[in-house]
């Protein structure tokens, strides 16, 4: 997510520029505060509210509900077919001693792993219900292409969701070799959140872990991996992300997509731009089409263009505290060294899968030679994305050459890299500068796992571990057993941990946290005080109010987007220019540890984000490919 739109320096929006009839604004108000004082009266009559996944579980796995309420209640708890109420199952249940959120003194887990019959329904308690659920182990498999609507949604240069070109003039450079102004072809790519910039920091992770999920769906001796149609990932639309098929997957479309971007990024053997765009881009709402920002060539013309020379930046009042630009070489050559996997033996894409090996090469020679961080810029602010680690980058970035290559120089380089990233992480810690610890979970140790030696092996599972079983640790302090810091982004890093989880598992065969990585995954799908999902369109009551521009204006919802998620009262408390319409319909629901709100003027909690999205992607294939392993 963009930090200039999704820090406090999106105080610099004009909300004042996004305008409705004042009638409808009324009308909408009425209705709110009528539907708000209506849910916190059910919620002090003593209603029990059951949260569970609004998607559903596979047949085998933990099923682990939450029910609260503000005085004590009794069960027993059932499950019950959707249609008919009849009870199939009489769940146990554990009562949390000293378990409390919000106004709700008594919360109780209830375990209905038992249910393993294929099906549809619903938990019951008295007369409450849950939403309805699906237990069936392709439950999750249609996730992951869903969530590609929201990746096009984000596209620059040519954008299908409006059928529309924008941004043509990216850009024109700052610092770097060439004078100042200089031309450089920087179209394409996605938009970075509900904010029209882009950049190579997070577009290189996304791209990256859009490959890795098709890497990790792949069974060894498939035919042609690249072009094969499979269950998880369909063909429904073309390289533009118009609905026509054209025989590739349209997870790969999406892959290629960055892919093409960040060769661009990369116009010579020892040149890097990083960024397009800056807080300048803050001047009210529009569709990316009408982009009036001018940068100093004129009104809606060229973009400035960051080059990456590891230094600190910033063109106006602040400077960035860069120090190299190992992170983003590392998870260039990440992706590009999976996309030469992907697509070296696919006679469409064999010339582009040299490209891509030959600048992932050129760029990891860039990280080798200025060890360190490139930071986000900002301009009339001082917020950025402030990452401060590079050697799990690197990590990646020389496992995914060495695959590519079988050079064994890269695998030394992987393994030194793996001991200086160790189990540094956000994991465990209340608070962070933001983006510091990204991304939010290292791959790279993923990746080595199964190209070293036993010994290795074990230290790379203990990094894992280690940060597991911090989160554990941190989970114990609310009903939900979450393990994640509610900074900003915390449904960023609750995706991380699933995906830590489930590599954990994949790599060592120890299933101890596959109960509680499904807890963490069915918090973002609706297993929380609010009893939204986190996903766009995504389950019966999922964000319907996002702060983004693109469906504000259009009046059209897109499915797929994973928004920012809940923050600390206090994070939301003393953001400037945030605006909720009160009365809170949630009000009964929200608490000091965590607020959240489905309002376009929420833009703490509820900003859908590129990256956040194409990390859930890879989650959700790990979801969606556990059952065959």
């Amino acid at each position: 997510m963009a930090p200039l739109i999704s820090t406090p320096q999106r105080e610099t929006i004009d909300m004042s520029t996004f305008t409705r009839p004042l009638a409808k604004w009324w009308l909408a108000g009425c209705v709110v505060w009528v539907f708000g004082w209506s849910m916190a009266a059910r919620a002090d009559e003593g209603e029990v509210h059951l949260r569970a996944s609004q998607l559903g579980y596979r047949v085998g796995e933990p099923k682990i509900a939450v029910a609260f309420a503000r005085d004590g209640f009794d069960g027993p708890f059932r499950v019950v077919e959707a249609d008919s109420d009849k009870v199939v199952l009489e769940a146990e249940s554990e009562f949390l001693p000293d378990a409390t959120w919000a106004r709700f003194t008594r919360h109780v887990e209830i375990d209905f792993s038992a249910l393993r019959r294929p099906g549809r329904y619903r938990l019951a308690v008295g007369e409450s219900r849950s939403v309805p659920f699906i237990v069936a182990d392709d439950v999750f498999a249609p996730l992951p292409d869903t969530l590609l609507e929201f990746m096009r949604q984000q596209r620059c240069g040519y954008n299908p969701w409006l059928d529309a070109e924008c941004h043509q003039h990216d850009g024109r450079t700052a610092y770097g070799p060439e004078p100042s102004g200089t031309h450089v072809d920087a179209r394409g790519g996605w938009h970075d959140a509900g904010d029209l910039l882009k950049y190579l920091l997070t577009s290189s992770n996304a791209t990256a872990q859009l490959l890795l999920a098709w890497q990790l769906q792949q069974q060894p001796g498939d035919a042609d991996a690249s072009t094969s149609e499979t269950n998880l990932f369909a063909d429904r639309v073309d390289s533009l992300g118009k609905p026509q098929p054209n025989g590739t997957p349209d997870l790969l479309d999406e892959a290629q997509w960055g892919i093409e971007w960040m060769l661009r990024l990369h116009p010579a053997p020892d040149q890097l731009y990083h960024q397009v765009a800056d807080d300048r881009d803050h001047s009210g709402w529009r569709l990316p089409q009408d982009d009036p920002v001018d940068y100093g060539w004129g009104k809606g013309g060229a973009r400035v263009a960051y080059y990456a020379d590891g230094r600190p930046q910033g063109l106006k009042s602040y400077q960035s505290e860069s120090t190299g630009v190992a992170n983003l070489a590392g998870r260039y050559a990440a992706a590009m060294a999976l996309a030469y996997q992907v697509w070296k033996d696919d006679d469409r894409r064999h010339l582009l899968a040299r490209q891509c090996l030959q600048a992932g090469i050129e760029v990891y020679r860039l990280g080798r030679a200025k060890e360190g961080v490139q930071q986000g810029n900002s301009h009339g602010a001082p917020y950025r994305y402030e990452e401060t680690t590079w050697a799990d980058d690197m990590e990646w970035g020389a496992a995914e050459l060495y695959r590519a290559t079988n050079d064994r120089s890269y695998l030394e380089d992987a393994r030194r890299y793996a001991r200086l990233a160790g189990a540094e992480s956000w994991m465990g810690r209340a608070e962070t500068k933001h983006y510091q610890y990204y991304p939010f979970m290292n791959l790279g140790h993923f990746r080595l796992y199964d190209l070293v030696d036993a010994s290795t092996q074990a230290t790379l599972a203990g990094y894992y571990r280690e940060g597991i079983e911090r989160c554990v640790r941190a989970g114990r302090g609310n009903p939900y057993r979450i393990g994640v810091p509610f900074i900003w982004c915390s449904n960023n890093l609750v995706v991380a941990l699933v995906t830590q989880c489930r590599c954990y598992e994949q790599m060592t065969g120890d299933k101890q946290y596959a109960a509680f990585a499904a807890g963490q995954r069915d918090w973002v799908l609706g297993r929380n005080p609010w009893g939204y999902t986190m996903l766009t369109g995504i389950g019966q009551r999922s964000p319907q109010d996002v702060h983004l521009m693109t469906t504000q204006l259009s009046k059209r919802p897109v499915r797929g987007g994973l928004v920012d998620g809940p923050v600390y009262e206090r994070i939301f408390q003393n953001l400037r220019g945030v605006s909720i319409r009160e009365p809170d319909p949630l009000a009964p629901f929200q608490d000091p540890r965590a607020v959240y709100h489905d309002d376009v003027g929420d833009y703490s909690t509820n900003e859908p984000t590129m990256d956040g999205t194409a990390a859930a992607i890879l989650m959700f294939a790990f979801e969606s490919t556990a059952s065959s392993r």
